[in-house]
Formats: structure tokens, C-alpha cells, sequence
């Protein structure tokens, strides 16, 4: 996408907000090239920020006077990613889950894809009776649970299927089926939107449909799959923007079944919520994120740090409560420069049933150096 730095402040205003109705869209489906697509924001995850991506992005904004490249760190959904695109000539984004990395990949990355094909390919899987079909891995492991029988085993069928097709499809296309078959499983998950634990209830059946996702291809963006601690000595933008996972749940965990679709190597799974060995564990989500955290704020090499936080330190569950406090963030931020403090009364997206009294979003914005 073209830069705006080229045009008048005038311009460039008028610009940004045609370009924000694009990119700040958070529909269920979108129709183009004849049929619904997914939009990027058209999936459950818990932390989500899409609803205050204006918000934020308007603070930072404002605050740095314009940027040109812009480092999410904790990319999690990508949303925060997409809504600055309309701002910067170059937007890194990073996590360590392969999930969103191949999500990445499919609405943001480079590369060839032929829309046709894939909407051939997504028919087909549509037209396949369910009952035609053995069993396989997923409907052994998560059949009458996560998804019922039928179901689980059309998954299962369709992401052999996709590996089969490997060699015949370009990156861009294999991300970009791996990604609708993500999207269009979160609608009929037996979940409260991770994979955590199941309903335990009879489970209706809702007949799976796939609808492709809605490629972005902005041609600004770089995709990393890093520890961000590491990455962060390696990159050099105007801002960073933080959102770390500091409680105690780990996304990794709660996004299990994402995970083993994407790498499918079928490992050996345990417990109730048919879970694979422990990887990819954050040490945000420990008693060591202050830790963590001071080290990757002192490794930045940027002009401003933004860092998005909720007040759910006092939560009554453990589970929900933060590993790192208002007051640690600030006085670790306050290390690197002048740091100032935005909040916006916001509903968290919690999957369970904790109740957050009060619960506000800050945002901590720091000018490195000043």
C-alpha cells in the first residue's frame, strides 16, 4: 500500500479515513468475488482488541505526531497491526503461536494466490458427505467433544486434504485454506471460545460450511515467528506496541486444537481437553513476567513504547488475574523515558463466567529517551 507521508497534512487525513473504513472493518462475512469471506476480525480470542483499535490507534497517533513503522510485538489477532496500516510504511508483527503466524500469512502476507481455485477447492470440501468419510485423527481425539462426530471427522478429512494438495498450491493458497478452515470451525466449536476445556452437553449439529477469508495484501508488512524478547534486539521502528498474554493463562493451551491443525504432526494427546505435551509456555504468563517484561522494554530500539493493559489484577479468578502490576509496567517504562497513562472503559472478552467490576483498558505510551 502507498505511503501517505508524501501527501499534505490535509490530504493525509482524508486519506487515513478512507483507508480506516477498510482496514478498521470488523464484519462476520464479507461478500466479494460472488460469496461470503471471513474478515480478520471474524474469529473468538480472548484479549481481542479490535473493538479499540480506533481508541488506540488515535492515541498513538496523536501522541508521537505521525510514525512510519510500526512493531506489534504480541501480535496476537493482528488487529492493532491492521488498523495501522492506513499510518505506516512498514508494519512488523510477531507471535510465537504457528496459528496466528499462518493467519498472518493468509490476510497479510506476500505471494500469489488465485481466488478461483481456492473457491473450487472450498465447493468441493462443502459437497462431501460427512457420512462418506472414516474415522481419522481429529474425530478420534475430538469427536463428541470440541465439535461433534460428523463434523470432526470432515475436519479431519478436509486438513489431509489440504496437506495433500501442498505441492500444487503456492504458500499464499495453503495459508490461505489452513486459515478458513480455522475461521470457519470457530463457528460451530463446543466452546466459550478457547479450547481450554468443552461444553459438556449434548452437542446439536450445525452442518460445517467453509467459507474462505478475505486476503488484506497490503505490501507493507513483516511476519515473524520469534521469542519476543529475542526479536526485539533486531528490530529498529518509530513505535512498539505491547500487548503481552500476563496472566496466567497460556495461549498455547487454550488454542491447542489451532495449533496441532496448523503444524499437524498428530502428536500423542492427554487429559480431558485432549491436550498435547506442554511448548510454546510464556513466561508472561508466570510469576517471571516482571522479569520478562523489564528485559524486553530495556532491548526496544524505538522512539515510543505503547503498552495496553487491563485492570484485572484483582480479579477473583486465578486464572484471570495479572502477573505484572500497574505500578511494575509504569515504573519499568518510566526506566526507558517520560511515560503518560490513557484509559477507556472497555467489556474484556471473557470466556468464562469472572466478573470484571470496573474494568478499564490503559493505555502506557513512553517517549524513549525524554
Amino acid at each position: 500500500m502507498e505511503s501517505l507521508s508524501q501527501y499534505s497534512k490535509d490530504v493525509r487525513e482524508e486519506l487515513k479515513l478512507s483507508l480506516q473504513e477498510v482496514y478498521n472493518r470488523t464484519d462476520i462475512d464479507v461478500t466479494l468475488w460472488g460469496y461470503k469471506m471471513f474478515d480478520l476480525e471474524s474469529r473468538r480470542y480472548i484479549g481481542n482488541k479490535a473493538k479499540l483499535t480506533p481508541w488506540i490507534m488515535n492515541i498513538i497517533n496523536e501522541h508521537t505526531g505521525g510514525f512510519e513503522s510500526f512493531f506489534d510485538v504480541f501480535a496476537g489477532t493482528a488487529s492493532v497491526s491492521k488498523a495501522a496500516i492506513p499510518y505506516a510504511k512498514r508494519i512488523i508483527m510477531n507471535d510465537f503461536l504457528s496459528s496466528n503466524n499462518i493467519i498472518y500469512q493468509a490476510f497479510f502476507g506476500s505471494g500469489v494466490y488465485d481466488m478461483n481455485k481456492l473457491h473450487s477447492i472450498i465447493e468441493y470440501y462443502n459437497n462431501i458427505n460427512p457420512d462418506t468419510i472414516e474415522d481419522n485423527y481429529f474425530s478420534d481425539n475430538f469427536g463428541d467433544k470440541f465439535f461433534d462426530y460428523k463434523n470432526s471427522k470432515l475436519i479431519g478429512h478436509i486438513r489431509e486434504d489440504v496437506e495433500r494438495r501442498k505441492v500444487a498450491l503456492t504458500h499464499k493458497e495453503y495459508a490461505i485454506l489452513l486459515t478458513s478452515l480455522i475461521y470457519s470451525i470457530d463457528k460451530i466449536a463446543n466452546t466459550v471460545g478457547h479450547f481450554d476445556a468443552y461444553i459438556k452437553k449434548n452437542i446439536l449439529y450445525h452442518p460445517l460450511s467453509i467459507q474462505l477469508i478475505r486476503p488484506l495484501d497490503p505490501q507493507c508488512v513483516e511476519i515473524f515467528r520469534e521469542d519476543s524478547n529475542i526479536l526485539a534486539e533486531n528490530i529498529t521502528a518509530d513505535v512498539a506496541y505491547i500487548d503481552p498474554p500476563y496472566n496466567s493463562r497460556q495461549y498455547s493451551r487454550f488454542y491447542h486444537i489451532y495449533e496441532n491443525l496448523v503444524t499437524w504432526e498428530k502428536p500423542e494427546l492427554f487429559g480431558v481437553a485432549m491436550k498435547p505435551k506442554a511448548q510454546n509456555m510464556s513466561a508472561y504468563c508466570t510469576s517471571s513476567a516482571p522479569v520478562a517484561f523489564r528485559d524486553l522494554i530495556s532491548k526496544l530500539n524505538v522512539k515510543y513504547i505503547v503498552v495496553s493493559y487491563n485492570n484485572t489484577y484483582e480479579s477473583k479468578s486465578g486464572s484471570s488475574k495479572n502477573k505484572i502490576t500497574l505500578e511494575q509496567i509504569k515504573s519499568i517504562l518510566e526506566e526507558r523515558g517520560t511515560t503518560k497513562i490513557y484509559d477507556c472503559d472497555h467489556r474484556y472478552f471473557n470466556a468464562g463466567k469472572t466478573n470484571f467490576v470496573k474494568h478499564k483498558e490503559l493505555l502506557f505510551i513512553t517517549e524513549v529517551g525524554q
